[in-house]
């Protein structure tokens, strides 16, 4: 997609199809009374006419645009005027684009943008228009035998504003958003691929493909030997059952000066999870392939730091393996020493995340980051507790807390935040190691947190439970590439 940014007078335009904003009970939006000037009232006599309902999100195509500079009108519904945020905003433009993504036309220029929106400005106008143009036309077809899909006609797309001073900052907001957008495709294609394509080795693979065209980002790869050289005992438990090998990838961006410590990232990589010899129910067992989507996040927030070039220095570390059953599989009651050294009684299989983090947690310690935040599809906990909707936070630092819960606000991409007790770390007592990998039932998403802690050594860090929001299920089934924004959004802040 090419996209420009627009100023001047939308009758003094020229594009295939303006997008035009409406608003419930038949007021106009700001460029619709000034086009609707130039069409003898065309626009008015639709709302008038009812063709277009009410509601956010409804869309009517005006094909009868005499005296209009445009070839056809593309009428948005905005829902009520007061009411009118940047979530509206983004619904209403996937509506826009859905119903462009299905037509011949090529060039676009949506007007919506030179509405107020509460809490937004012109650079979170462009950013999200651009975010979620990617989002509307995302398409996984890499597994379909006849995988040509008609790719939307659409080339380029105008977003207006009202003047220079604005202009440059959706110049900025552009840039953002389709950096974000493609970080996303990035971490939605990773997810939605079966696990017997997307694997340890291959996950390597695409990785080493990202840096080839980025200078500042280097890839090491670590295999199961140099990890028992290093004593990754929690890690390599998980991967005892399999025949494929784990791997423990290192992506470094220096994108700052040397000097600045870096922010590490750590995605957990099982690509699939059958839970071990605590064996998972069968049902949806086939959605344990987006186990790894803390993972397929650290590579698409890699994508989009490198696209921005972003002066920042950050690493990345995906620890990726298999969670698998068979006669070499560690079993409930193994004890296990992480590369800290602590022994682990591992009292359920299926608690793997938490024993690939820890040993990851570790390794981060040793380029002394300014903080660390885990990315996890952790805990079915985290789904009880908050659906869908948000992502679970839960960290040692309240500042670095806010920083992440501020940016999922601003990013439409929100968290909530967790307590982590001292208390709740009694539940992972054992009486034959030093720590048991699970706390029982209650508290789940809690106590796992604090198991993660205890690997910390006082660095600032944060643990991310996307258990809920990672990937859709049912007839959407599919990744949703979050949390993307959200780190995104807290990297810019930096």
């Amino acid at each position: 997609m090419r996209y420009q940014v627009k100023t001047g007078k939308p009758t003094e335009q020229r594009t295939d199809v303006a997008i035009v904003p409406v608003y419930d009970g038949g007021k106009l939006g700001t460029a619709a009374r000034a086009i609707d000037s130039v069409i003898s009232g065309a626009i008015s006599a639709v709302n008038k006419s009812a063709d277009l309902r009410d509601g956010v999100g409804q869309t009517l195509l005006l094909t009868q645009t005499e005296g209009c500079p445009f070839d056809r009108l593309l009428l948005v519904g905005c829902g009520p005027k007061d009411e009118f945020d940047g979530r509206a905003y983004r619904k209403a433009m996937r509506a826009a684009f859905t119903a462009l993504s299905g037509s011949n036309h090529t060039d676009a220029i949506s007007y919506v943008s030179l509405e107020r929106v509460a809490g937004s400005d012109a650079y979170r106008l462009a950013r999200i228009a651009a975010e979620t143009w990617h989002d509307t036309v995302y398409r996984f077809t890499a597994m379909k035998s006849n995988s040509k899909v008609d790719k939307p006609a659409l080339k380029t797309l105008g977003i207006a504003v009202r003047d220079r001073k604005a202009a440059t900052r959706a110049r900025r907001g552009i840039a953002h958003g389709d950096a974000i957008g493609a970080g996303q495709d990035l971490t939605r294609d990773l997810g939605n691929l079966p696990a017997n394509v997307c694997t340890p080795t291959y996950l390597v693979k695409r990785t080493r493909e990202l840096a080839k065209n980025a200078p500042k980002l280097t890839v090491q790869v670590l295999n199961e030997a140099e990890m028992r050289k290093l004593k990754m005992g929690a890690l390599l438990s998980v991967t005892a059952g399999t025949d494929e090998p784990a791997k423990f990838i290192v992506l470094r961006y220096r994108g700052a000066a040397a000097a600045k410590p870096p922010i590490a990232l750590i995605g957990k990589g099982i690509t699939f999870d059958a839970g071990g010899i605590s064996l998972k129910p069968p049902g949806a067992m086939d959605e344990m392939k987006f186990d790894m989507s803390g993972a397929a996040t650290v590579v698409g927030v890699m994508k989009a730091i490198t696209q921005l070039k972003l002066k920042v220095n950050l690493v990345g570390l995906v620890p990726a393996a298999e969670n698998l059953p068979s006669g070499k599989a560690t079993k409930p009651g193994d004890i296990v020493t992480a590369m800290s050294g602590q022994t682990i009684e591992v009292l359920n299989t299926d608690a793997e995340g938490r024993l690939i983090l820890s040993d990851s947690l570790t390794y981060a310690q040793r380029f002394k980051p300014a903080a660390m935040i885990d990315v996890a599809t952790l805990t079915g906990s985290c789904v009880v507790a908050l659906g869908k909707h948000r992502t679970g936070l839960l960290s040692n630092s309240n500042r670095l807390a806010k920083k992440l819960l501020d940016a999922g606000n601003a990013a439409d991409d929100p968290a909530w935040q967790l307590p982590l007790d001292d208390e709740y770390q009694a539940q992972l007592k054992s009486n034959f190691a030093d720590v048991a990998n699970v706390g029982g039932r209650d508290a789940g998403t809690i106590t796992a947190a604090c198991f993660l802690s205890r690997f910390v050594d006082g660095t600032d860090w944060a643990h991310l439970d996307i258990a809920g929001t990672a990937w859709r299920g049912g007839a959407r089934k599919g990744s949703t590439g979050r949390p993307v924004p959200l780190l995104v959004e807290f990297l810019l802040d930096q």
